[in-house]
């Protein structure tokens, strides 16, 4: 009865291969931590991105000079209150050549529901893969992880279906 024999370099050639297929596999499936981040409102309040989890978040980076920005606000406004009572929170970040003037006039005046952060030395926009285009919506889940990033202004039913879809979700 013969055996055969497998080469030390096959054997090696496959635990290499298995090796690089599971990295690959974690690379490209895995979902990213929401960046640890520190968020100073209008209000005053200091808010760590940490502090968020449990909710389902919308960070918003925008700036009162972008049109784009100014015709999605309603939107946003919109979708805060649909989802608020249901475990939801919305962030708005003013970039940091935003004159805090303008961004605390605006805020009063559109009556904005929810955070509005002041981000004055671009830290927040770094820890967020240094954003520097506005409007840009990062969406965060409950377990503090980046799930979907809008660069523009979202498609917001599909914006909605997945805010549904995440807030059923166990933590």
């Amino acid at each position: 009865m013969k055996t055969m024999k497998f080469p030390i370099r096959q054997v090696g050639l496959i635990v290499v291969a298995a090796a690089i297929a599971v990295a690959a596999y974690f690379a490209l499936w895995q979902v990213p931590e929401a960046p640890q981040v520190q968020f100073r409102t209008l209000a005053g309040e200091k808010i760590m991105t940490s502090d968020l989890r449990g909710k389902v978040v919308l960070v918003n980076f925008w700036a009162t000079s972008c049109v784009t920005c100014m015709a999605e606000m309603p939107k946003i406004v919109e979708t805060y209150k649909k989802y608020k009572g249901q475990g939801f929170e919305t962030v708005a970040v003013a970039m940091d050549y935003d004159p805090p003037n303008y961004v605390l006039a605006y805020a009063q005046q559109k009556q904005l529901p929810f955070r509005v952060a002041l981000d004055v030395d671009g830290s927040v926009a770094r820890g967020f893969g240094n954003v520097r285009l506005t409007p840009t919506t990062f969406i965060i889940d409950k377990r503090g992880r980046v799930i979907k990033q809008f660069l523009g202004e979202p498609d917001f039913a599909q914006l909605h279906a997945l805010l549904e879809a995440r807030l059923k979700d166990a933590v």
